[in-house]
């Protein structure tokens, strides 16, 4: 990220430095800008840092480009597990029952949901699937975890203190 500064009628390029960068990327994962600035390495006053920091528009478009990027690779991994929950395994059974596949038919076929294939001394094929169960827990997982990083803190916050109140009636 390239912030354009102007001194006069001069224009200056400054880049991120690694303490912003890596502000940027904790900012990203947590969502909490004072802990962000700490851990980047803002060790004396961190709010007044991550202030200073937040209120910068490269800064805050590093952070949206960041938040693009962990959006897109969940979304790959989500869909990879949703593939392996439910994917066909017609293709791994046409290879364990059509012993005249040419390589072009075999680069054609479906294979996602295998982890394994042997071919035993006796004869025939062996053909391990990956575990659907496994795949369906981690899906359900990354789903929570999701949910989880859309709550807004001050919305939570004041759900609590509203069930707090009401519950004490």
């Amino acid at each position: 990220m390239v912030e354009k500064i102007f001194y006069g009628r001069e224009m200056m390029r400054k880049e991120l430095s690694r303490k912003e960068r890596l502000f940027c990327d904790y900012y990203s994962k947590t969502r909490n800008s004072r802990e962000a600035a700490f851990k980047a390495g803002y060790r004396i006053l961190p709010e007044r840092a991550a202030e200073k920091l937040m209120s910068r528009k490269d800064i805050r478009e590093m952070i949206s480009q960041l938040d693009e990027m962990r959006k897109a690779k969940t979304a790959d991994i989500s869909a990879g597990l949703r593939r392996a929950a439910f994917g066909s395994i017609a293709d791994a059974i046409r290879l364990m029952f059509d012993e005249n596949l040419n390589p072009e038919e075999l680069d054609g076929l479906d294979l996602f949901c295998v982890s394994e294939i042997k071919r035993p001394k006796g004869g025939g094929m062996e053909i391990k699937f990956i575990d659907r169960l496994k795949a369906l827990e981690k899906l359900q997982s990354l789903a929570e975890t999701e949910r989880e990083a859309d709550k807004n803190p001050f919305v939570e916050a004041i759900e609590k203190s509203a069930k707090a109140v009401f519950s004490g009636e």
